[in-house]
């Protein structure tokens, strides 16, 4: 999808021989060139995975193909039929050090993979045809040259869009609409006229369909096959790569909620029942919810990011809630609200989607 994109890519020659990755430490690891990863899409099981998506679109009545190569992330750059897979997904190594370095692994599993290839696609097929540029498009989606929002009011409740990716993420903009949209109307398992019918998101997905079955077998009106910022051209190393990515997600360090929450919270005693923070903050969520929309003006869709990861971070202590917290929701939906006021502050709400 749509990206700030802020990493510098030079031209390079790639190594003949390609490393072996699997034995190497972290510290070597952070240490290489992107370039020097020796990654290939081409014959990759990455490329095997991408006939799934080939057999959606075919069984939707849909000749265009999106071409895929290797870069840093999931986009599809304005104007190319085609989209990027981030290239740690093209080694289980490289997975692992995803996973340590920004504690999730976007597209890491067979589910999220093909939900990532199945919104991209809408984006190379929008730029393929031109689609954003029709008023039929405009009317049912709005306007392609809206200006990108880093945070957007998402409303869980709306009806007005489909439910794809995480965090309503059709509601951040015209162009993701459409994508998220396609992206259901794709699957194959979304059976989206029953889960749909009688909200306004069904008059876009029907229109979606209407469309396909217009230009499905039309030959694109673009059909360059550019690669912006592929893997093979990046001479950052893995070490500086992770050092911007973190920075411009204000990544923190897990230490910070250990501690913070370990003074809401105490550690389980053995032999302990006692009450789990993780269930009992997901008890009182709404009210915190409103505490902090309340005093700080956020949106839900960030502070839901902020409690989602206090929740996580407290089932994985084992944290469990005092006695004397138990019996008063409101004491500790104040005392959270409070910590989740000072992580916005701070720009923890701003991870990796």
């Amino acid at each position: 999808m749509p990206s700030s994109r802020r990493s510098v890519a030079y031209r390079s020659t790639v190594p003949a021989r390609r490393p072996v990755l699997s034995g190497l430490s972290d510290r070597d690891l952070l240490g290489m060139r992107l370039c020097d990863l020796g990654l290939r899409f081409a014959g990759s099981t990455l490329e095997a995975r991408t006939t799934f998506l080939s057999a959606e679109l075919a069984r939707r009545g849909v000749a265009f193909r999106p071409h895929v190569w290797l870069s840093t992330e999931w986009f599809s750059p304005d104007e190319v039929p085609g989209f990027a897979i981030p290239f740690y997904l093209a080694h289980p190594r490289l997975q692992a050090l995803e996973a340590q370095q920004m504690k999730v692994v976007e597209g890491g599993t067979p589910r999220d993979f093909l939900q990532l290839m199945r919104h991209e696609t809408g984006h190379a097929m929008d730029s393929a045809y031109r689609l954003h540029e029709r008023a039929d498009w405009r009317e049912q989606f709005g306007s392609f040259t809206a200006p990108y929002q880093r945070h957007y009011a998402f409303k869980p409740g709306s009806r007005r869009f489909v439910r794809h990716l995480d965090n309503g993420y059709a509601q951040s903009h015209p162009a993701e609409d459409f994508a998220e949209t396609l992206a259901v109307w794709l699957d194959p398992e979304s059976n989206w006229r029953a889960r749909y019918r009688g909200w306004p998101a069904f008059a876009k997905l029907s229109y979606v369909e209407r469309l396909m079955r217009e230009i499905g077998r039309q030959e694109p009106l673009v059909r360059r096959r550019e690669r912006v910022e592929p893997i093979s051209t990046l001479t950052l190393t893995l070490g500086e790569y992770y050092e911007e990515k973190r920075r411009r997600y204000c990544i923190h360090r897990g230490r910070h909620y250990q501690r913070d929450l370990r003074r809401l919270f105490r550690e389980r005693k053995p032999g302990e029942p006692g009450v789990a923070a993780a269930s009992y903050l997901r008890k009182v969520r709404p009210e915190i919810r409103k505490l902090v929309a309340d005093r700080t003006g956020a949106f839900q869709y960030d502070i839901d990011r902020v409690l989602r990861d206090m929740i996580k971070r407290s089932a994985r202590l084992d944290l469990v809630v005092a006695p004397a917290d138990a019996r008063s929701d409101s004491r500790i939906a104040r005392r959270v609200a409070a910590q989740a006021m000072r992580y916005l502050a701070q720009g923890h709400h701003l991870f990796a989607r």
